[in-house]
């Protein structure tokens, strides 16, 4: 077992990190714009660099407990457990940090409550208060999301009657749900396929993106994996059926989730392959339809699959798309307005053909496939948002093949951690001088501790 004092240290520096993050969201998070401070005063510049000195911190606890992870005596699951209920404490009460999504979810959820379709129109139709704290590039796009999620939306409407802090609390306690699914699905996905428990609970559940963005965020993809990682623990067990329903459940949360199904045939072919076709098929079907009679949102969330994709996102295709239309337009050219639906269809060919390589050609295991397919998704897609490259992680944590996969999936982690400002809304020049400032602050006082740790003590002998 771990050395209860690396332990302790990891678990410290991470909830240090996690109460800047918490502090410097209470002036520069995604905060209703009511409470919203001037970008370029103090308490928002000074919020700015608590926050990015706080995930500084966070990701090196996160680095230092995978040392620890790795060592010769690596923690419990149960103490890793602990180390990410403490590290997520801070962040349960902090306001809504790095997106501004929570907001839309919660004026979905009042749309369906009083029967506005919101497959049809956006939140501006609802209108009032609520509404306004959408970001304005969403207030007029209809929902992408499944009938389960905005049934959860509409179910906590209801018990929160539109209060806004009421309902930013409830959709955070529906994140947290999602993240306790994850991590109890993860240890045991882990030893079925042959990986280290601890080690898949490090990369995919104490990771920094799903603190930064399921927890501080309260992103929806939380209930999707969360149900995800359950139903491929029930559907290599003995509970078939019950696992075939969990991940349509999940898929009609966000609908990448489908790529599940697959898996759940794969992890039952044993039993006859056209068996585990049709029972999968007829019972992911049959989900569908109860639950979107149940929920009374319609199939309209297929023909809104389309509401990703914005001339604001960014992507490798979208980027592409625009700087062809940029360059066809300045050589006169009718073409420009189509480069980017162009790009964008090729994204999606591409990403077609990259699933079908990992199923048809690769040939990996049923979780790991269905990891390395998430992640071309999220990938390829027309719209990437750093919280859409957990959809691969959190399998690929579970089912990952070498140490060195780990490795290369933590770096990019790190990366992307640091990719979006707290309020959600695209950075200027003066905002990256901040952030950069918070994050360097941050590493020069790791350092200093470092050096102080490293420096000989009068009279302790080497």
């Amino acid at each position: 077992m771990a050395s209860p004092v690396d332990l302790r240290r990891c678990q410290a520096l991470g909830l240090a990190g996690t109460a800047f993050l918490a502090l410097g969201g209470e002036t520069a998070g995604a905060l209703p714009t009511a409470d919203l401070a001037p970008p370029d005063s103090v308490r928002a510049a000074l919020g700015l660099m608590g926050v990015y000195f706080g995930v500084v911190l966070l990701i090196a606890a996160w680095a230092l407990l995978g040392r620890v992870v790795r060592g010769p005596e690596p923690p419990t699951p149960r103490a890793l457990l602990l180390v990410l209920a403490a590290w997520a404490a801070p962040l349960l009460l902090a306001p809504p940090l790095f997106s501004r999504d929570v907001y839309s979810y919660l004026a979905q959820g009042a749309m369906v409550d009083a029967h506005i379709d919101v497959y049809t129109h956006g939140p501006a139709r609802l209108g009032g208060p609520l509404a306004a704290e959408v970001a304005p590039v969403w207030r007029d796009t209809a929902a992408p999301y499944g009938p389960v999620f905005l049934a959860v939306a509409s179910g906590l409407s209801g018990l929160t009657r539109g209060q806004l802090p009421a309902g930013l609390l409830g959709m955070r306690l529906v994140a947290l749900v999602g993240v306790a699914l994850m991590a109890a699905a993860l240890p045991r996905l882990a030893r079925q396929c042959g990986a280290d428990p601890a080690a898949a609970l490090w990369l995919g559940a104490l990771n920094p993106l799903v603190l930064l963005h399921l927890v501080a965020g309260a992103h929806n993809d939380a209930i999707m994996l969360g149900l995800l990682g359950v139903g491929l623990l029930a559907a290599r067990g003995r509970l078939h059926l019950l696992g075939v329903v969990l991940v349509t459940l999940a898929a009609l949360v966000k609908v990448p989730a489908v790529l599940g199904l697959p898996a759940v045939i794969a992890l039952r072919r044993h039993a006859g392959l056209a068996r585990a076709v049709t029972t999968t098929t007829v019972a992911a079907l049959a989900t569908t339809v109860v639950a979107t009679a149940v929920t009374g949102t319609g199939y309209g969330w297929i023909a809104a699959l389309k509401t990703p994709v914005s001339p604001h996102n960014w992507s490798p295709t979208s980027v592409l798309g625009r700087v062809t239309g940029d360059l066809l337009d300045r050589l006169g050219s009718g073409l420009a307005p189509l480069a980017v639906p162009v790009w964008h269809g090729a994204g999606l060919l591409a990403t077609t053909i990259a699933v079908l390589f990992i199923w048809l050609r690769l040939r990996p295991a049923p979780v790991y496939a269905l990891g390395l397919s998430l992640a071309a998704v999220a990938v390829l897609s027309p719209a990437i948002r750093p919280w859409y490259a957990l959809w691969g992680l959190f399998l690929i944590a579970a089912a990952a093949p070498s140490a060195s996969v780990r490795r290369r999936v933590a770096a990019t982690t790190a990366v992307l951690a640091l990719a979006v400002l707290p309020s959600g809304g695209p950075p200027d020049l003066a905002q990256v001088v901040l952030a950069v400032s918070g994050a360097v602050l941050a590493a020069v006082v790791l350092w200093q501790a470092h050096q102080a740790a490293q420096a000989p003590v009068p009279g302790r002998t080497a």
